[in-house]
């Protein structure tokens, strides 16, 4: 197979060159749900799965990183794919390139449509990889819907170096006629969106002006085309999920292949798992060695959007003991943008490496920025070292975050899944 030099090299030419060779499998998808923005993609994507697949509808999901596995990535018909299949449409998509410049994900890309269109589903929940206008998803010529979560500054060296550049990538999934759901947005990202829409004619239906989302008295409230419900508040753990989860609700009122009861709804709501995404660990080798009454969490947010929201929800929920930090960062991203919010709520910051990963910012110099802003920060030679620390000087029991990347996530979740 040959691929293409660059591990990200945005275009289209390839992967259409491909799929033309394969008999253009985007074609013949059921109803697609396109979503694109830089923060809340999995989580939309997680409440829709776990909404649809609670009403008894077959689910295809397109979605990375992976964390552990590289198959969670495709699932088929509520599963994921099974390895031998997987090489099989693989190898398939590689006599179709017949040798030419690919990408490692536009191969796999390719591939996922394949499966897609070979197995009957309800819909189909595509998350793009990186920005949306030349991201490898975007040759589905009509989805059913396309979704845009919150955007912020992350991959400024493929999508631009201001907020409007990074939305104007983002919006390239829109469509002409086909609406878009349009989470709150940055005034400069809105103004993009908003924009790009115009000019495509993509319909909005935008979070402020058509629906909204609020927690009250222990309930959510969605409000929007279809009137007042007040459902149970998700599952998974954070204030901005309330949001989240209203993104997901308001692509289901413009979704009208499939009638949802709002039993299906609510069950979907509060049974969403999305591992990595401040995830209580209550196995493995690492709760082992916590003290009892220790708390563990893992986030795989690795953005300046990212670090607030931890800040925000430590600051709202996690007041009753100190709060120790693990983290570990690739190089390519704003560590100390990441970390400015957590500065002056965390008791210490433990910085590791990631393991495996080449690409990984050092402990040393992650340390040093977290010195910087005035943490009690050390490097680690490891997760485990690192937690062995913060126990042995802890004088009660310790809550401890590891943070700052899902490919530590990753490593992390595989050895204490």
């Amino acid at each position: 197979m040959g691929l293409h030099p660059k591990l990200i090299d945005l275009s289209l030419g390839r992967i259409e060159r491909l799929l033309k060779n394969l008999e253009h499998p985007e074609n013949y998808l059921p109803p697609v749900i396109h979503v694109a923005g830089t923060n809340a993609k999995g989580s939309v994507i997680a409440y829709l799965r776990a909404i649809f697949e609670a009403a008894g509808k077959l689910v295809h999901v397109y979605s990375s990183p992976h964390l552990v596995r590289f198959h969670e990535r495709i699932r088929v018909a509520g599963k994921p794919i099974p390895e031998d299949a997987l090489a099989v449409q693989l190898e398939e998509c590689e006599a179709a390139n017949g040798g030419e410049p690919i990408t490692f994900f536009e191969i796999t890309t390719a591939a996922a449509f394949l499966a897609f269109a070979r197995q009957p589903a309800d819909v189909l929940l595509m998350e793009t990889g990186l920005g949306g206008r030349l991201d490898a998803t975007n040759v589905v010529a009509r989805p059913r819907l396309t979704v845009i979560t919150p955007v912020s500054m992350d991959h400024q060296q493929f999508l631009g170096s201001t907020l409007s550049a990074i939305a104007m990538e983002k919006a390239g999934i829109l469509k002409a006629d086909v609406p878009c759901i349009l989470a709150a947005q940055a005034p400069d990202a809105d103004t993009a969106i908003r924009f790009r829409a115009e000019e495509m004619r993509a319909p909005l239906y935008a979070q402020g002006n058509d629906w909204s989302v609020s927690q009250v008295a222990g309930e959510m409230i969605f409000e929007g085309a279809m009137g007042r419900h007040n459902l149970p508040l998700p599952n998974l753990a954070g204030a901005h999920q309330v949001d989240n989860a209203g993104i997901a609700l308001a692509t289901l009122e413009r979704f009208r292949d499939v009638k949802l009861s709002d039993s299906a709804v609510a069950q979907g709501l509060t049974n969403t798992e999305w591992p990595g995404r401040l995830q209580r660990l209550k196995d493995g080798p690492l709760i082992s060695g916590m003290p009892e009454n220790g708390e563990l969490w893992l986030d795989g947010g690795h953005n300046p959007a990212a670090g607030l929201a931890l800040a925000q929800h430590a600051n709202a929920h996690w007041q009753d003991r100190p709060l120790h930090l693990i983290g570990g960062m690739m190089n390519s991203k704003d560590c100390r943008e990441f970390l400015v919010p957590l500065a002056g709520i965390a008791e210490s910051f433990q910085a590791v490496a990631i393991p495996d990963e080449v690409n990984s910012l050092g402990a040393d110099e992650l340390a040093a920025t977290a010195t910087s802003l005035g943490m009690a920060a050390t490097p680690a030679e490891s997760v485990t070292q690192a937690l062995a620390t913060i126990l042995s000087a802890a004088s009660g029991p310790a809550r401890v975050l590891i943070c700052g990347s899902l490919y530590l996530a990753g490593t992390v979740l595989a050895d204490n899944g």
